[in-house]
């Protein structure tokens, strides 16, 4: 359907006070004739700009201003069937995915037409504020700064760009003063604004007397950000002052050759200093961008309100989906997310938490999965877009890299859309001109503080060699890759690519029941419902679930059917939860080494974050925070010390991999239980081991036959190994564990009997647990009790854990209680 939104509003000013009078629309969804008092101010066709119209002339003291959409899956179909010259495939979604047509030709959320964890929700209408703005002489449009280091002379300085609209015939004169207070610079300069639209830009010079903090991820220092106060005094008009945060920090992306290996390194330097990067892909957080709030108001009032008490900082997370599935992320020992070009540009708020928070961020344009065209009246809306996001967003100390798309090189190169050989160069020229000679150009224009890469995967500075297009993208000795394998047992390390860099990879789960529930009935509550197919957007994505399972887990055969679909859900995350682990572990352990050409990987980033339905997919963040299994192992194997675990030809390896920024000596402890008994066969303190700063390091060998040996009583499908890293000052790493068998095949399981208390301490409850015997994948769950617990998933090899839940919204011990359930994998039957 086509949609009109109006309405009449009196003009809150006298209008004849002002030169000029423009209408702001920061986003309209998608395309749409604004008209006022009936006179069309132009038209709209994309989400991700900024429109603005002068209404100097025809504003009123008395306005009906409209907007009249039209339907963006008809406008997308129009504009398809309008480029005659060639097809721009691909046309339509696959069917699985329930979703509408030629996306591509719309600047719009790419996802909002479907995807293959979302649904089809077309929207339109104002997703972003609107306003009127009215001004004389001059009016500050875009204010951005980007900070520098100089090494020759050890000096950071700011760059400061203003752009301004000039509405006086004549050049305006004046003064800008910036002043950061805490690094004791003040600088003022002399500036002359041009009538029209233009920009200035002052270079300031950080007094070389003061310390500057720099920015630095999560996890290797602190945020720091400094208030500075620029004064714009001009001869005339009125003078602005506009407060803002500098940050201070380098980013250089290195791809450079490797000793003993061929193509280049592809890693991140922050600061100087080489940063593996942990973390996900972030997608749109809801199909309907106005329910993902960051609101601070409604926080104040829950703290000063005597009602909650001390609970009031985790209360302030009801209303902050933002803040909270963010906080999640760097709770997890995250330091970086990838948003994901088939999305949106996130709003303000989320660049801001980012940089409150340490969390780096991976910025694609938003391009994804398509070919796109690229005549001129498309390419133009594609400038202003680009333009617009670059000047809005690289103030943010937490972008480290802007990326041209996400896998439209690899489309062409691995011929996705089957394009005739023949046609070929049409496309590729397609390509350089939208990503290369219109998109890059404007991001090297408008900001030289950061790198841009064409699109992910990528190989870097081998496809730009090869044209911009390489061969094979997915080539592990350049660049990043993407890399799915839904088949192979994905507790085989040897079936993950040693790649430079890991920038998506993933296995589906299904949300917790708690989640399902609130958008189904009791007939969907089984894993072959038409509710369960419905939601199910990847082709077999279902089957695969269950192949997956079956390598290593029993499937269950309940017959009461409730109880059967739990235990699938249950088993969908230990499985997501323990593939992911061994593949992120993988990554973090080939960073130091080069076997057969291949390593140094700098960067796991899994798929995906968040969800933005109720529904199977990648997330390990349920749609409405709710953290997964998996989200819980990566607090662990993205842990800034980590012993890691992994058989090759019969032997067992350790390695040590820190993240830390010196050398520890720690005691390296391996124990053996047999799986019928919680008393350890045999305990293993390995002293004195070195583990680097940054690096992964082997730190213990053993062949399986030794251990089992040394461990009398042990078979592979007997006995199970964990392992720490224990050092001074109450250093540790998590506890790890490393299966010698299929559990499917685990001889000695028993059913334990658990028992759970629940205390409050503070605004935090203590849940502690007993258990008569071993449990693998303990997992607690308090049904829609928003909040989460300090681990979970975990292997139970002691007769009693304690484990904290921190609440997001107020609760109690009773509640909690009552809403508890304690699982494991010998529960499943």
């Amino acid at each position: 359907d086509n949609w009109t939104y109006s309405r009449t509003f009196k003009t809150p000013f006298d209008d004849r006070k002002w030169q000029k009078v423009n209408l702001v629309f920061e986003g309209v969804d998608t395309v749409a004739q604004i008209l006022i008092n009936n006179i069309t101010l132009g038209r709209t066709d994309n989400m991700f700009n900024r429109y603005s119209f002068d209404i100097t002339s025809v504003i009123k003291e008395v306005n009906f201003v409209e907007v009249r959409f039209l339907s963006a899956v008809s406008y997308a179909a129009e504009q398809s069937r309008c480029h005659k010259a060639y097809s721009i495939p691909p046309a339509c979604p696959p069917p699985v995915q329930k979703g509408e047509c030629h996306a591509n030709f719309i600047r719009k959320e790419q996802c909002s037409f479907s995807w293959d964890w979302g649904p089809s929700f077309p929207t339109q209408g104002i997703w972003k504020d609107v306003r009127i703005e009215a001004y004389n002489h001059y009016h500050l449009i875009y204010f951005s700064l980007t900070s520098f280091f100089e090494k020759s002379a050890q000096q950071w300085s700011l760059e400061i760009e203003s752009i301004f609209d000039v509405v006086s015939s004549k050049p305006i004169a004046g003064l800008v003063t910036v002043n950061i207070p805490k690094l004791q610079t003040q600088q003022t300069f002399s500036v002359k604004l041009q009538p029209g639209e233009g920009s200035i830009v002052l270079l300031v010079n950080i007094n070389k007397s003061s310390t500057v903090e720099a920015w630095w991820p999560n996890g290797h220092g602190k945020q720091t950000g400094y208030n500075m106060t620029t004064t714009f005094i001009m001869e005339a008009g009125y003078q602005i002052e506009k407060s803002s945060k500098a940050y201070f920090r380098t980013v250089e992306l290195v791809q450079e050759p490797i000793p003993g290996s061929p193509g280049l390194s592809f890693y991140f330097r922050i600061n100087g200093r080489p940063i593996f990067i942990k973390g996900s892909n972030w997608i749109p957080a809801d199909s309907f961008q106005d329910r993902v709030t960051y609101d601070t108001h409604k926080c104040i009032v829950a703290c000063f309100s005597p009602l909650f008490h001390k609970t009031c900082i985790n209360f302030l997370f009801v209303f902050d989906r933002l803040w909270l599935l963010l906080k999640s992320a760097a709770d997890a020992n995250m330091n970086a997310l990838r948003v994901w070009g088939g999305g949106v540009y996130e709003q303000d708020e989320f660049y801001d938490i980012c940089d409150e928070i340490g969390i780096m961020i991976w910025q694609d344009f938003m391009f994804a999965c398509a070919l796109y065209p690229t005549d001129q009246y498309y390419l133009e809306s594609v400038r202003a877009e680009v333009s617009h996001q670059v000047r809005r967003l690289k103030s943010h100390p937490s972008i480290i890299l802007w990326s041209g798309n996400n896998e439209n090189e690899a489309a062409i190169a691995s011929n996705w859309f089957s394009i005739p050989y023949a046609d070929r160069e049409v496309y590729i020229k397609d390509y350089v001109m939208l990503y290369v000679k219109n998109i890059r150009e404007i991001v090297l224009t408008e900001d030289k503080s950061r790198p841009f890469i064409a699109s992910s995967p990528t190989n870097g500075l081998e496809s730009v060699k090869e044209g911009w297009l390489s061969q094979n993208p997915y080539d592990t000795h350049y660049g990043d890759t993407h890399f799915y394998d839904y088949s192979n047992d994905c507790w085989n390390w040897t079936v993950y690519p040693k790649t430079r860099f890991a920038s998506e990879y993933g296995f589906q789960s299904w949300p917790s029941f708690s989640t399902i529930e609130k958008v189904s009935s009791t007939e969907d509550w089984s894993y072959t419902s038409n509710f369960s197919l419905h939601r199910q957007h990847h082709e077999n994505g279902n089957d695969q679930m269950l192949q997956q399972i079956g390598h290593h887990f029993k499937l269950p055969q309940s017959t009461d059917p409730i109880k059967k679909f739990k235990d699938m859900i249950y088993l969908t995350q230990v499985m997501q939860a323990q593939c992911i682990k061994t593949e992120t572990e993988f990554y973090r352990f080939s960073q130091s080494e080069i076997i057969k050409g291949e390593g140094h990987t700098m960067g796991a980033l899994y798929w995906q974050l968040n969800d933005i339905w109720q529904a199977p997919s990648w997330a390990s963040l349920e749609y409405g925070g709710k953290w997964k299994l998996l989200h819980y192992f990566a607090q662990n194997f993205f842990a800034p010390l980590l012993p890691v675990a992994y058989e090759d030809k019969g032997v067992l390896y350790i390695y040590g991999v820190s993240d830390l920024h010196v050398d520890h000596k720690l005691t390296l402890r391996v124990v053996v239980h047999t799986w019928s008994s919680l008393e350890p066969v045999c305990t293993l303190a390995k002293e004195g081991v070195t583990v680097k700063a940054q690096s992964a390091v082997p730190i213990y060998k053993e062949s399986i036959d030794d251990l089992l040996e040394r461990c009398r009583n042990c078979t592979r499908k007997s006995c199970v190994i964990t392992f720490c890293l224990v050092g001074e000052g109450g250093l540790q790493s998590p506890t790890n564990h490393h299966f010698l068998s299929s559990l499917k095949d685990a001889v000695g399981l028993e059913k334990s009997h658990f028992s759970a208390s629940v205390s409050q301490q503070d605004d935090i409850y203590i849940f502690v647990l007993q258990t008569t015997a071993i449990a693998p994948f303990v997992s607690l769950d308090v049904g829609s009790i928003k909040g989460r617990f300090s681990d979970n998933g975990f292997l139970m090899t002691e007769q009693k854990k304690v484990v904290e839940f921190y609440p997001w919204e107020p609760t109690g011990v009773e509640e909690l209680e009552k809403s508890l359930t304690l699982t494991s994998l010998v529960d499943v039957v």
